[in-house]
């Protein structure tokens, strides 16, 4: 089995929110923006690897400062999360993106993100 990268993991979570869960959940809090990860057993059952296998990758997400992991509340991303994933929603996804939260949204959410970030 071949290792994956943080891009595998944040690829995966995409197609999975847009295409298995067509489901984004967006948290706007002060100052940041989170969306919420899919859990490490979906993002094991879809890469069709053990689930002890993702645990590693998440432990390197939370350090690299790209997710949040609470227990029982779940998996966000950070703001530097949210923005790796925005970037690949609109570079690599956008057309699946904006059937999802229709095109208007998606642009607004894009702007908010960089107003946040700034």
């Amino acid at each position: 089995m071949e290792p994956f990268s943080q891009a595998d993991i944040f690829e995966a979570a995409v197609k999975i929110m847009l295409s298995v869960d067509k489901c984004i959940t967006i948290h706007f809090t002060d100052g940041s923006i989170a969306i919420r990860f899919p859990t490490t057993r979906k993002l094991a059952e879809y890469l069709e690897v053990p689930h002890y296998y993702i645990l590693p990758y998440f432990a390197m997400m939370e350090k690299d400062g790209l997710i949040t992991r609470v227990e029982r509340v779940g998996i966000s991303t950070t703001l530097k999360g949210t923005l790796k994933l925005i970037k690949k929603m609109a570079t690599e996804y956008r057309e699946q993106t904006e059937e999802l939260l229709g095109s208007e949204l998606f642009t607004e959410l894009q702007k908010r993100i960089e107003l946040v970030d700034s």
